[in-house]
């Protein structure tokens, strides 16, 4: 399975996979047009919408109303080395979400697959070649 990333000026980044542009910008003050989601930005949002869709289905499955489900993450920065040091995950449940279930729907985001990848990184190789 391969991605294929591209650079279509500025500085901008293009991530091409399965028929998608997933676009990524740097912020004005990096030297971008903050036309779109910093690399960084997306990762989080990789984590945040993984973890969501493992709680969504949790709640589709029990037919659970979604409609005031809602994840918000909130990002702790170390100001020395300005490195993520705690993702904070907060899941605001409906109303009529039974409390029997609270710690199951946590133990189903955990299982996010992006997240497991943080627990467990795949092993990186970074190589060069000569375009033809």
């Amino acid at each position: 399975m391969a991605m294929e990333i591209s650079f279509p000026g500025g500085k901008k980044v293009d991530a091409l996979f399965k028929g998608f542009t997933i676009k990524t910008d740097q912020l004005e003050r990096d030297g971008g047009e903050s036309s779109a989601p910093t690399p960084t930005y997306m990762f989080f949002a990789s984590l945040g919408t993984c973890a969501g869709i493992y709680a969504l289905n949790f709640c589709q499955k029990r037919e659970i109303d979604t409609q005031k489900l809602k994840l918000v993450l909130d990002l702790k920065t170390n100001k020395e080395s300005h490195m993520v040091e705690k993702i904070k995950m907060t899941l605001t449940l409906p109303p009529e979400f039974p409390e029997k279930y609270t710690a199951a729907i946590i133990k189903a985001m955990n299982l996010c697959y992006v997240k497991k990848h943080l627990h467990e990184p795949p092993e990186f190789e970074t190589i060069t070649q000569k375009a033809d």
